[in-house]
């Protein structure tokens, strides 16, 4: 190595960092020089190449701390590469494999494939910018006046960017890594003045092309950057698609349980129908008995009826006005006690099933109103997925702006080839004497050709990703709007089965009001047969009815009234009384059923009973 700087002489480190920097930046002029005169895709017995290889050794070797072993000391350029697994997940395929390869068997033979392998990958630039920003770990491997540690190893980063433009085709397995000598050839690097001339051509050349492939680059950051926001989108669609379809199979779980529940209603309707029926049968049976037993108590209560009508006769006309003003009073108040009670039981036996009825009612409300809520909740999501179609589409006609604008690049780029032919032509006509200098120029222009060739191919595949991903979008579109089809079809469903469930509604109303009339009826016929009673009783003693405003206390007790301690008329006397002292039954002659009746008449009546034993 020599220095050329006179005031680095005084620090050897500082030397070998420029003296690297220089061979590093001839080896990589040199190479992608050769690359282009060459071609593109290089072998790995390519000798510009190899010195590359040899100078990146030299650059990643300067500085590096010797490490003790139980075999002596040792250098490893193996140790720093092995970070770039830890710092970019993407470079673990590459390290796993050179770890895989079988003739590998030092750490520098596995540094020197892993170099080659990054290149090959065009990803060797980036590898190298991860670990020169880690300061903190290289910092265990080399020295603090190490080329990687500075200034020098961020312009060899820089440099390796422009490789990206060769395509390597290198062959690892084959290749005896562990025993090649790292010895650097000055004599590639030493040129004529032609060279230095032809080389300034390609320096504009080489410049020309980084700024083309730059852009390009930009142009791919910008496309991946959209693509993975398209594919978070179609990712979040497809989960707001798959929880569309669980709520799916949820509202046809809650609709078949509604069609369950309908049928559980009309059962139970079809069984309360059958109730009443019994109940309207058991009602005219027992009327039908009493009929009966009037029929056969009528004859003795005949004769009853005229001895009372003798002695009404001897009584005067004003007794006999206020005593039947009292039975028409009594005989009402306990017709309206008798009907009282009986609507009482009968608004109670209707008050459950209405409960009931009530209960079922609130449950399938409720399952409209969620039902309702999800269509509202499925509303808004179409509209947000409407949102992300109308965002898609402006997306679409902003990649058709981008294709436009790369057509227009294109066309000029055939403008400028067809002015080059046409200057070409031109040159020829002119200038066939001198025949050495257009060759140059001829090459020249067909090297640019060749570029510009190469940057057409480039640009068309790009116009074909674009398309394609254009086609994709598309297709998107085309599945959100099936979705907002089906969409639509469940609301169809949904309004199908509100219509369903107001008829059923409508039928259980209809229920209920046959219900009541049904209970209507019952009470009138109950009320029919208490009349039939109370005439029965009139015309037997013609006992008075005490009113229930006249009795504040019972007759027996003489304890008050209230809301615990209620009114009870005894059936004979016709008395009232509280429950304590009433808590007793018989039957009457009026009545064959045992009928309530007070402490004293219970006495009496069981007297008499024992008395006259038939």
């Amino acid at each position: 190595m020599f220095g050329f700087c006179p005031a680095a002489l005084r620090d050897p480190m500082t030397m070998e960092r420029a003296n690297l920097l220089n061979m590093a930046k001839l080896s990589i002029k040199g190479l992608i020089e050769s690359a282009l005169s060459f071609g593109r895709t290089l072998d790995s017995d390519y000798p510009p190449l190899q010195q590359f290889f040899v100078v990146m050794e030299h650059c990643l070797k300067h500085g590096l701390r010797v490490k003790k072993s139980f075999l002596g000391f040792n250098k490893s350029l193996w140790g720093p590469l092995e970070l770039v697994e830890k710092l970019c997940p993407e470079a673990a395929e590459i390290s796993a494999s050179v770890r895989d390869l079988p003739g590998l068997k030092t750490p520098l033979g596995r540094a020197r494939a892993w170099l080659r392998l990054a290149l090959m990958q065009k990803r060797l630039a980036d590898y190298l910018r991860l670990l020169i920003t880690r300061k903190d770990l290289l910092s265990d491997f080399y020295e603090n006046s190490a080329l990687m540690l500075e200034e020098e190893g961020a312009v060899i980063v820089g440099l390796l960017v422009g490789l990206n433009v060769i395509d390597a085709n290198l062959c690892v397995k084959g290749e005896d890594l562990d025993s090649q000598v790292g010895v650097i050839d000055f004599s590639m690097y030493l040129k004529n003045d032609i060279d230095d001339y032809r080389s300034e051509e390609r320096n504009s050349q080489i410049a020309s092309i980084l700024d083309q492939k730059n852009y390009v680059e930009e142009l791919n950051r910008q496309l991946n950057s959209t693509v993975h926001g398209l594919q978070g989108r179609v990712d979040s669609l497809e989960k707001s698609n798959s929880k569309l379809i669980e709520e799916l199979a949820i509202a046809k779980n809650n609709i078949i349980k509604l069609q369950e529940e309908n049928q559980q209603l009309r059962s139970e309707n079809s069984l309360i129908l059958l109730k009443a029926q019994q109940h309207l049968e058991v009602a005219q049976g027992d009327v039908s008995v009493e009929r009966d037993t009037y029929k056969q108590s009528r004859q003795g209560l005949d004769e009853m009826y005229n001895e009372a009508r003798r002695q009404l006769k001897e009584e005067c006309q004003l007794r006999q006005d206020v005593e039947n003003e009292l039975v028409v009073q009594v005989s009402m108040k306990q017709e309206m006690e008798l009907a009282m009670k009986l609507l009482e039981k009968d608004i109670h036996e209707k008050q459950d099933t209405l409960i009931g009825l009530r209960h079922q009612l609130d449950e399938v409300k409720a399952i409209n109103v969620e039902m309702y809520q999800k269509m509202q909740s499925s509303d808004e999501e179409m509209k947000k997925k409407n949102d992300v179609i109308s965002r898609l589409e402006e997306k679409t006609n902003q990649i058709t702006a981008t294709m436009k604008q790369l057509e227009q690049r294109l066309q000029e780029a055939e403008r400028h080839r067809t002015s080059a032919e046409e200057g070409t032509r031109r040159f020829k006509l002119d200038f066939a004497n001198k025949a050495d200098s257009l060759q140059r120029q001829i090459e020249h222009r067909e090297r640019q050709l060749q570029q510009l060739e190469t940057d057409l191919k480039i640009e068309r595949e790009w116009r074909q990703t674009l398309q394609n991903d254009l086609d994709r979008e598309r297709e998107t579109v085309a599945q959100l709007s099936t979705e907002a089809l089906q969409i639509n079809g469940l609301k169809k469903e949904f309004h199908r089965l509100q219509d369903e469930n107001i008829q059923l509604k409508t039928i259980c109303e209809d229920q209920e009001q046959a219900l009541e009339e049904l209970g209507s009826k019952l009470s009138e016929s109950k009320l029919k047969i208490e009349d039939i009673k109370e005439a029965n009783k009139a015309l037997q003693g013609g006992q008075v009815w005490l009113k229930d405003k006249e009795a504040s206390h019972c007759k027996l007790c003489e304890k008050e009234f209230s809301i615990s301690r209620r009114k009870h008329h005894c059936r004979n006397c016709g008395e009232i009384f509280c429950n304590s002292c009433s808590d007793n039954e018989l039957p009457l002659p009026a009545s064959p059923k045992p009928v309530r009746v007070c402490d004293t008449c219970h006495a009496l009546l069981l007297q008499r009973c024992s008395s006259n034993p038939t």
